[in-house]
Formats: C-alpha cells, sequence, structure tokens
C-alpha cells in the first residue's frame, strides 16, 4: 500500500480516536485494518472499520466484507448490542476494475449484523471526502494537495494512535482500580459473624432474637433506638439470604470499592444501607434486617459512575449493571416477603451519596455540595414525617407477630404484656384484641375474651377467625342465636372452610334440639 493511503489511514484514524473519542477495539497484526467503537450520540453505527486494502475485483471486495460480517456477528455478544452496524471505509489507491456498485450501495446483512461499505480512493479523494463526512456525520480534516507523503509522517501517526489507544485504556483501568476492596472483606466478615451469633441465641429466623440484636423494628425506633437504622445491615434472616447477600456483597460491592477507593465505599455502603432502613421504617412495618438495601447502594454508586463515565460504563458492565436492578426490583414487586421499600431507599441513597463524595479525580465542589445539601433536606423531612405521621400508622403486624412468638412457646403472659401495651396506645388493634382473646380464653376469662373478639370483629368486620370464635364463646355460654349468627357470618366470610361450617351444623341443630332457634 502507498504512502498517500497509509497517511489517510493513519490520520482517520488518530482524528477518530482523539477528536471524536472512539475506542480502539481490534488492530490486525499487520496494522492493515483498525476496528473503532463508535459511542457518539445519535450516531447510526456502533462500529467504524479502517482498512487499508488493493481492491482489484469486486470479489476481493465481497469476501472482505463477508468475513466483516462473520466477525462482527461473532463478537456481537461482547459489544453488548442487540444489532451491530459497522461502517468500513476502505483507503485505496483504485476501484475494482468489475461492477462493484451493488457491494456498497446496499448494507450487507449476516444475522443481526449490518455491514455499510465506503471506498475512498486517492484517485477521488476530493470528491469523496465530504461524502464520507456527511455519512458518518463528522468532519475529517484530511489533506488533499498532496505532492507526496513522508514515511516518517506516516511513523509519526502510527505512534500517535498508538500512544493514543495506550492512554485511553490506562485511563480507563485508572478509572476502574482506584481503590483495592479492604471493606468490602471487612463487611462479609461483619455480616457472617452476626448471623453466627443469630443462631447462637436463638436463630436468625426468630423475631424476638432479630429485634434484641437490633433488626429494624419500627417501635423501638420510634422510642429512640436510632442505631436501629445501621445494625440491620449487618443481619440476616436465614442462611439462603444471607448466602445471597454475601455473594452479592463480593461482586458488587468489590466493584464499587474499586472505582470509588475504600473511604468513599464506606460512606456510601454505609449512608445506602441507612436510606435503606429508613425507607423501610417508612413504608414497612414489620421486623427487617440485611444488607441488600446498602448493596443496592452499590448499584447506585455504579449508575452514578456511569453517569459521569456513560462510554466506560457501558462498554464494560453498565448493560449487566442496569439488567440486574430491574431484575431484583422485579422480584421486590412480585414477591411479598422482599422489603422493596428498602431496596428502593438502598439504590437513591447510594446514587445520592455516590454524588456526595464523587469518585477519585473528578472533584465538583459545587456539584458535591447541592447533592449534601439535598441529602439532608431529604433525610430530615423523612425522619420529621417518619417519627410524626408515619408513627401514627398501625404497627400492628409487627407486634401480632411478636406475640406470636411468644404464644408458640406458650408464653401467655409475655405475649398478653405486649398486646395490652399495644391496644393501650392503639385504639384500632383488631388483631391484638383477637390474640388477647385467645390468651384470656387459656385462663377461662370468658367475659374478657367475648369484650375483646367484639371489640375485634366492630373494628374489622370481615374478621372472620374473630367471628368463629365468638360464635364458639356464646355456644359455650348458651346463647344459641347469637352463636349461630356469628358462625353464618364467618361461613359467609370462608366458605371453604369446613371447620366453620361443621361448627355452624352443630350450632344449628343443638339450637333445633333445645327449641330456643327462631
Amino acid at each position: 500500500m502507498g504512502n498517500l493511503e497509509q497517511y489517510l489511514f493513519w490520520s482517520t484514524a488518530r482524528h477518530l480516536i482523539e477528536q471524536e473519542q472512539m475506542s480502539l477495539i481490534y488492530m490486525d497484526t499487520n496494522q492493515q485494518e483498525v476496528w473503532l467503537r463508535d459511542y457518539r450520540k445519535g450516531s447510526p453505527y456502533q462500529v467504524v472499520k479502517l482498512a487499508q486494502s488493493a481492491l482489484t475485483w469486486s470479489n476481493v471486495l465481497k469476501r472482505d466484507i463477508d468475513q466483516t460480517s462473520v466477525f462482527g456477528e461473532n463478537n456481537r455478544g461482547v459489544l453488548r448490542v442487540k444489532e451491530l452496524s459497522i461502517f468500513t471505509i476502505y483507503f485505496t489507491p483504485d476501484l475494482p476494475v468489475d461492477e462493484y456498485d451493488h457491494l456498497i450501495n446496499t448494507p450487507a446483512n449476516f444475522k443481526k449484523t449490518y455491514v455499510h461499505t465506503f471506498i475512498l480512493d486517492t484517485g477521488s479523494l476530493r470528491v469523496k471526502l465530504p461524502l464520507l463526512e456527511s455519512a458518518l456525520g463528522l468532519q475529517i480534516p484530511l489533506r488533499t494537495d498532496f505532492g507526496s507523503v513522508d514515511e516518517g509522517e506516516i511513523q509519526y501517526l502510527k505512534q500517535a494512535v498508538m500512544q493514543s489507544a495506550g492512554m485511553e485504556i490506562k485511563k480507563e483501568q485508572k478509572l476502574l482500580e482506584s481503590g483495592r476492596p479492604f471493606f468490602t472483606y471487612v463487611f462479609l466478615f461483619l455480616q457472617i459473624a452476626a448471623f453466627l451469633l443469630l443462631e447462637l441465641n436463638g436463630g436468625s429466623q426468630n423475631t424476638q432474637t432479630l429485634i434484641k440484636y437490633g433488626a429494624k423494628y419500627n417501635p423501638l425506633i420510634l422510642e429512640g433506638e436510632w442505631w436501629r437504622f445501621f445494625v440491620p445491615i449487618f443481619l440476616h434472616i436465614g442462611l439462603l439470604h444471607l448466602l445471597t447477600n454475601s455473594l452479592s456483597l463480593y461482586y458488587i460491592g468489590s466493584t464499587a470499592e474499586r472505582i470509588y477507593g475504600s473511604t468513599r465505599f464506606l460512606f456510601i455502603y454505609l449512608f445506602a444501607g441507612f436510606a435503606g432502613s429508613l425507607a423501610s421504617f417508612l413504608f414497612n412495618t414489620s421486623v427487617s434486617a440485611g444488607a441488600s438495601g446498602a448493596i443496592f447502594g452499590c448499584f447506585g454508586a455504579l449508575l452514578y459512575f456511569g453517569l459521569l463515565h456513560p462510554k466506560t460504563f457501558f462498554r464494560t458492565m453498565g448493560t449487566n449493571i442496569i439488567l440486574l436492578v430491574v431484575i431484583n426490583l422485579g422480584i421486590g414487586f412480585t414477591v411479598p416477603v422482599v422489603d422493596n421499600a428498602g431496596h428502593i431507599g438502598g439504590l437513591i441513597g447510594g446514587f445520592l451519596a455516590s454524588a456526595i463524595v464523587s469518585i477519585p479525580g473528578k472533584v465538583k465542589l459545587i456539584k458535591q455540595g447541592a447533592a449534601l445539601a439535598a441529602a439532608i433536606l431529604l433525610v430530615t423531612l423523612l425522619l420529621q414525617y417518619g417519627y410524626g405521621e408515619a408513627s401514627e400508622s398501625a404497627d400492628e403486624e409487627v407486634t401480632v407477630s411478636l406475640a406470636q412468638e411468644h404464644l408458640k412457646k406458650e408464653e401467655y403472659d409475655q405475649a398478653y404484656q405486649i398486646l395490652k401495651e399495644y391496644t393501650d396506645d392503639h385504639s384500632a388493634a383488631p388483631k391484638s384484641y383477637y390474640l388477647m382473646a385467645f390468651v384470656e380464653l387459656k385462663r377461662n376469662q370468658t367475659e374478657l375474651a367475648e369484650e375483646h373478639l367484639k371489640i375485634a370483629v366492630e373494628q374489622d368486620q370481615d374478621f372472620h377467625e374473630a367471628h368463629i370464635n365468638l360464635a364458639v364463646v356464646y355456644l359455650n355460654q348458651q346463647r344459641l342465636d347469637d352463636a349461630e349468627r356469628m358462625a353464618e357470618k364467618a361461613v359467609s366470610l370462608q366458605p371453604d372452610q369446613k371447620e366453620y361450617r361443621k361448627i355452624l351444623k352443630e350450632i344449628k341443630n343443638y339450637n333445633s334440639q333445645t327449641g330456643e332457634g327462631v
């Protein structure tokens, strides 16, 4: 290949890399072919291929186009694109001597890869260059007035391309390797140690044990135990919960810590964990624990990195990260036991924390200050809401869950005390009154049980368990009409409950035998 074609080839490569921010993704061993990743917004092409070739015959051109389409299709997955569009520029001294227009007028297609072809022959440079710029949607400042091209100039351009490509790789490596994982392993150790502590002291799936060792429990947070916003980050409910979060932390956490460095990562992880617990406190009354909020914060941190460096982000991890976030949030919306409020809170918290600390070498005090002010304002407003209006909302599910743990162990006094304290502070508490009645029946306090069951059905008219138990109480008191009415209500609410129908039948039979029925 002549010096002129080489000059045009390397000049174009240098301009596309240095000025258009395209990335070198492949170069053949003979340095006759260069593939560049096109990241320009709105560009119809994902790859621009430059090739030096003597296109004497059209079959040479066709063979190279076919090879390009196959090579592109084989590497489409690596480039993370559904469809790959390649724009090939041939730098050649002469055009093919036979018919070739059909090869360049229509893009070649192989599966989901499309190859667009442009021939820049040196004999038509002045005419072809504007057409090439129009096709690519950019300007290429190439010389068109050539006498001769010095070999040293070509070597200089070649070296410049190699240096620019190497600098880009080093810059990317520096972005992705700002630090080494340290706190990732510290947090892994802490959550494994915490899990063993729970298992040795009642079990990690025991509600009482979880509350005792710091799980998010709204009533105690409202009483001033603020540290329950942070401790749940290290607690896990069951072995599967621990394993999934540990794997996620190992892979996602270590990636975030490498990018942000250990000090920034520490802040991001803890703030995201706090944000997840805060969101759970506001929107989920159940006892909860786990590192999921903090791990979603790592996702948020990686998304913020993608905002700052979209080219590197999407080339290395972007599609996978976004897909993982969507899948995990989707699971949270479809599986009732998943605390999705904590996940979303952690995701937002991690993104916001990353905006506060930024990445190494990307300090912008005004933007970081604005992010800090926004975080302080948001946290303040949410805490005020949580300790104000939200605290008035019923957290009966938590109380009932805790009481049921005691009832399973036949610890009736402890269960009753919890329920009594709750009903003293909350007028609407049908489930609590129902469980109190259960304990009172165990104690043979029938009148008190009747009173509380009546309150339960008044507060929740669809509470079928309370209706059927009140029916049994009335039956024992020989108040057969009332018993039949309560049993009929329970059956109407749960017609598939055989036990309810059986009780109703017995009441009706007994009522008809005694002659007291209406």
